[in-house]
Protein backbone atom coordinates (compact mmCIF):
# COMPACT_ATOMS: atom_id res chain seq x y z
CA UNK A 1 0.00 0.00 0.00
CA UNK A 2 1.74 3.23 -0.83
CA UNK A 3 1.67 6.44 1.62
CA UNK A 4 -0.50 9.55 1.04
CA UNK A 5 2.97 11.24 0.35
CA UNK A 6 3.93 8.38 -2.63
CA UNK A 7 0.08 9.13 -3.96
CA UNK A 8 0.69 12.32 -3.98
CA UNK A 9 3.93 12.43 -5.92
CA UNK A 10 2.58 9.85 -8.53
CA UNK A 11 -0.17 12.48 -8.85
CA UNK A 12 2.01 15.30 -9.69
CA UNK A 13 4.01 13.53 -12.13
CA UNK A 14 1.16 12.46 -13.71
CA UNK A 15 -0.18 15.66 -13.72
CA UNK A 16 2.79 17.38 -15.01
CA UNK A 17 3.87 14.68 -17.47
CA UNK A 18 -0.08 14.56 -19.22
CA UNK A 19 -0.57 18.73 -19.20
CA UNK A 20 2.87 20.40 -19.01
CA UNK A 21 4.83 22.58 -16.22
CA UNK A 22 2.27 25.32 -17.08
CA UNK A 23 -1.16 24.03 -17.55
CA UNK A 24 -0.49 21.63 -14.38
CA UNK A 25 0.13 24.91 -12.35
CA UNK A 26 -3.54 26.11 -13.77
CA UNK A 27 -5.38 22.85 -13.16
CA UNK A 28 -3.98 23.22 -9.20
CA UNK A 29 -5.10 26.20 -9.17
CA UNK A 30 -8.65 25.60 -10.71
CA UNK A 31 -9.39 22.98 -8.33
CA UNK A 32 -8.40 25.16 -5.42
CA UNK A 33 -10.10 28.04 -6.29
CA UNK A 34 -13.19 25.95 -6.58
CA UNK A 35 -13.06 23.86 -4.01
CA UNK A 36 -13.51 20.87 -6.61
CA UNK A 37 -15.03 17.40 -4.62
CA UNK A 38 -13.59 14.86 -5.98
CA UNK A 39 -16.46 12.49 -4.99
CA UNK A 40 -19.22 14.38 -5.82
CA UNK A 41 -17.89 14.76 -9.21
CA UNK A 42 -17.08 10.81 -9.63
CA UNK A 43 -20.76 10.60 -8.45
CA UNK A 44 -21.90 12.53 -11.63
CA UNK A 45 -19.59 11.61 -13.79
CA UNK A 46 -20.69 8.33 -15.50
CA UNK A 47 -24.10 9.03 -14.44
CA UNK A 48 -25.92 8.59 -17.92
CA UNK A 49 -23.57 5.61 -18.56
CA UNK A 50 -23.96 1.90 -18.04
CA UNK A 51 -20.98 -0.39 -17.50
CA UNK A 52 -21.85 -1.94 -20.36
CA UNK A 53 -21.53 1.20 -22.61
CA UNK A 54 -18.26 2.39 -20.22
CA UNK A 55 -16.88 -1.11 -20.83
CA UNK A 56 -17.14 -0.77 -24.68
CA UNK A 57 -15.66 3.00 -24.83
CA UNK A 58 -12.46 1.19 -22.54
CA UNK A 59 -12.16 -1.33 -24.87
CA UNK A 60 -11.85 1.21 -28.07
CA UNK A 61 -9.99 3.26 -26.32
CA UNK A 62 -7.32 0.65 -25.09
CA UNK A 63 -7.35 -1.02 -28.48
CA UNK A 64 -6.83 3.03 -30.34
CA UNK A 65 -4.10 3.58 -27.66
CA UNK A 66 -2.08 -0.74 -28.22
CA UNK A 67 -2.37 -1.12 -32.08
CA UNK A 68 0.74 -2.19 -33.82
Amino acid sequence: MKTDSEIINTGFESIFSALGMVDAERFIMLLKRDKFDYTEWQKKLWSNESVESLSEKAQKAWDQNHTV
